[in-house]
């Protein structure tokens, strides 16, 4: 049996854990699995599923709210806090300052020429996200029938992402009860099959009281977490007033927070839509050199909303013109905060509700149906970032042959010689660098 872990000890992991959680949240939920699971054994096999379960259901970023899950079940809420704030903190740190770098020099040929190389190997990522949860998402022709349908509405009828998310939600019920077969999937997380050894928080091991269901603490949490949102919504109605920039930014990025069903890539054409089209805060091409930056930081892959938010705060001058820098900094922290706040909330509330049926929880059809029209909307994705970077003077020109070549690389590097997320952007930012020297454009 291992030793009882200390908050100290378990603060100090968690805060290395957000130093080297890059992949995504696959490589992510690995890192954690290969750490806590495996090797320090601080939860067993079946009991670190059941968390994972849980988190597939909800909103938000699956890996930083697991962090979070086991975070509070080892040391109650200070310990769920904790570990789900450093999941999250060297993310958003490292990206103000290359946002800040981006958007003041980005003009230079050194930062051009490397984003020349990333944007196409990022076109490529996405295209193996679609591929990655397709194959394990569609296992009927039931649930590639919502894709493509999902596919269709977003790309030819311009459906919100809310209302997909919905209307999938629906089939998933109402399949669930004429085809349960179907629609049984749970998320792609099955039973345990393995065992490790002894853990700390052992299949058997009874739940904490502080774990334990408890009416007067889910009042608790929900009366903090909305005193948590309205105040500093409150504070910038007061001081900016409802139409300036960081309020909305605020209220965005809260209907975005609770929208992120399967992951980052699935809520990007919304963040799209509101930040690009409805409000102007950035362009297409700053959007997609944003997600190449949340691609090469750790933390989760929706942190790209830091970028959003610094760029917007930045180019809005929302503290006035003289303090652009601390006005993307101010942004870029409010986007995080107003993202993520929903996150711990689920946990901390739902967490007791899960304790209570851990062995025989099981997750509905409508999550499975979800994860399937997920992928026709990082299909769209795909295409969207394939027009913009391979036709960048629109498909009645020619195709721009350098960033189709890096795409082509990208993608054989990704699905056959299965190389790591990190490898292929640094090797592409390095092509691209190389041919912008070469070729200047």
């Amino acid at each position: 049996m291992p030793a009882p872990v200390s908050f100290r000890e378990a603060l100090l992991f968690w805060l290395k854990l957000g130093f080297i959680s890059f992949g995504g949240p696959a490589g992510q939920i690995a890192i954690l699995h290969q750490e806590l699971v495996e090797r320090r054994r601080w939860i067993s096999e079946r009991r670190f599923l059941h968390a994972l379960n849980y988190c597939m259901v909800l909103p938000g970023p699956e890996a930083q709210q697991l962090a979070t899950y086991i975070g509070w079940l080892m040391h109650r809420s200070r310990g769920g806090i904790v570990a789900g704030v450093l999941f999250v903190l060297p993310s958003l740190l490292i990206l103000v300052v290359l946002s800040w770098i981006y958007i003041a020099f980005g003009d230079t040929s050194l930062v051009a020429g490397l984003f020349y190389g990333i944007k196409p190997a990022v076109t490529a990522i996405v295209v193996q996200a679609a591929h990655r949860i397709g194959s394990r998402a569609l296992k009927n022709n039931w649930l590639w029938a919502i894709a493509a349908a999902s596919f269709v509405a977003i790309f030819a009828l311009h459906l919100p992402f809310p209302a997909i998310v919905a209307a999938a939600a629906l089939a998933g019920f109402v399949g669930g009860r004429i085809a349960p077969q179907h629609f049984g999937q749970g998320g792609g997380h099955g039973a345990a099959g393995k065992s490790f050894g002894p853990a700390l928080i052992d299949d058997a091991t009874p739940v904490p009281e502080h774990a334990r269901f408890s009416g007067r603490r889910l009042l608790q949490v929900g009366l903090a977490g909305a005193l948590l949102w309205l105040v500093p919504m409150g504070i910038l109605m007061a001081v900016f007033g409802w139409t300036h920039t960081l309020t909305q930014m605020g209220w965005f990025f809260t209907k975005a927070a609770l929208l992120t069903f399967g992951g980052a890539y699935a809520v990007l054409p919304y963040v799209y839509q509101g930040a690009v089209g409805h409000y102007g805060w950035l362009t297409p091409t700053q959007m997609i050199d944003g997600l190449a930056l949340g691609e090469t930081t750790p933390g989760p892959l929706i942190m790209v909303v830091a970028f959003v938010g610094f760029v917007g705060g930045y180019v809005k001058a929302v503290v006035g013109p003289e303090s652009l820098f601390l006005g993307g900094a101010l942004a870029a922290c409010l986007v995080t905060w107003f993202t993520f706040l929903p996150s711990f909330v689920f946990i901390l509330a739902g967490g007791p509700l899960v304790e209570s049926t851990h062995g025989d929880l099981k997750f509905t059809a409508p999550l499975t149906a979800i994860t399937a029209a997920v992928v026709g909307v990082i299909l769209n994705l795909a295409l969207f970032f394939g027009y913009h970077v391979l036709w960048p003077k629109g498909l009645s020109a020619a195709p721009d042959w350098i960033s189709s070549a890096i795409a082509v690389a990208a993608a054989v590097a990704l699905f056959r010689y299965k190389r790591g997320v990190i490898e292929v952007i640094a090797s592409c930012a390095v092509l691209g660098l190389v041919a912008r020297l070469a070729l200047p454009m």
